[in-house]
């Protein structure tokens, strides 16, 4: 039996079938169509049906619809409750979605949960009781595997990783709040650090690389230039690590994951980024015998893999 999963995102939306050795068998991509959310259910289970008809198999073949969003989710896990880059707001996609698929259970859930589910059963995590994903994109987002499933908060409110407060009274978070681990370990956090010290240090390759242009000044292109040696970048680069190991050595000492595995695009630079934040995090932590960190293993795969196994979350 294959199951499907969605993942959703404010550009496109992808459409995976995955087989029982949570492998992509078969996709489709199409255009998020900023509709109603009517119309987005209707086009995600034809585009679900087109790639069936790919792979020479119906409904009858598939055991469970899943589908994440980059949103918050109500507590009984029907109802996306607010998810801004889609303008989706108290929609009950799970119904909207079930109707069209009578006999197939539908499941629902947040991207990143979803993502943290994928390197499960699929990736960084196989084998891990307890683990915890760190995505870092233009925001923090993440979740959490506790006793081999998926911990989606005390209340079912979710994690919110990117929202811990790491250094009080601190930058500005898009959330309102100061001090955010977001403000600090993001990709945008990095750049926006990186634009500071561009402006600071017109002989820096920060500056003369990208011409003065702040626009130019990305998370790879402050990653390149500390590795080139330009000392600015790599202070830049040096701060936003102690940052993220601060938050690594918290999470350590209050979960004890066996993995912590960072994915987004900040983990390009691979061991130029794990090696120095490995032994940061190592010093910060409480535990002298801390788990481990590691990159993420499947990247844009994992929500599409993480939707599809929803269903065994759920009956877990």
């Amino acid at each position: 039996m294959y199951q499907i999963g969605v993942d959703i995102g404010g550009t496109n939306i992808k459409v995976g079938l995955v087989d029982e050795n949570m492998k992509i068998v078969q996709r489709e991509t199409i255009p998020f169509p900023h509709t109603t959310a009517e119309d987005t259910a209707g086009k995600i289970v034809q585009a679900a049906m087109q790639m069936l008809n790919k792979q020479g198999i119906g409904l009858a073949q598939t055991e469970s619809f899943g589908v994440v969003v980059p949103g918050s989710i109500s507590e009984n896990a029907d109802t996306v409750v607010d998810a801004h880059n889609l303008d989706f707001h108290d929609v009950p996609l799970k119904k909207l979605l079930q109707e069209q698929l009578p006999g197939i259970p539908v499941y629902l859930a947040n991207d990143a949960d979803g993502a943290a589910l994928a390197e499960l059963y699929a990736g960084a995590f196989r084998g891990c009781q307890t683990a915890v994903l760190m995505t870092l994109g233009t925001g923090l987002g993440g979740g959490i595997i506790l006793n081999g499933r998926l911990f989606c908060g005390g209340m079912r409110h979710g994690v919110e990783l990117g929202h811990i407060l790491l250094v009080a009274g601190g930058e500005s978070c898009t959330c309102g709040n100061r001090g955010c681990a977001e403000a600090y370990c993001s990709a945008s956090a990095l750049a926006r650090a990186g634009r500071k010290a561009m402006q600071m240090h017109p002989d820096s390759l920060l500056y003369t690389r990208s011409e003065g242009n702040t626009d130019a000044v990305d998370a790879k292109f402050i990653t390149d230039c500390a590795k080139d040696g330009d000392a600015a970048a790599a202070a830049v680069f040096d701060e936003y690590v102690e940052h993220l190991s601060a938050a690594c050595a918290s999470i350590f000492n209050l979960l004890d994951p066996e993995v912590i595995a960072i994915g987004g695009g900040v983990c390009a630079a691979g061991e130029f980024l794990f090696e120095p934040l490995r032994e940061k995090t190592t010093e910060k932590c409480f535990y002298r015998n801390h788990g481990t960190i590691l990159p993420a293993q499947l990247a844009n795969n994992a929500g599409m893999i993480g939707a599809a196994m929803l269903h065994q979350n759920a009956n877990k």
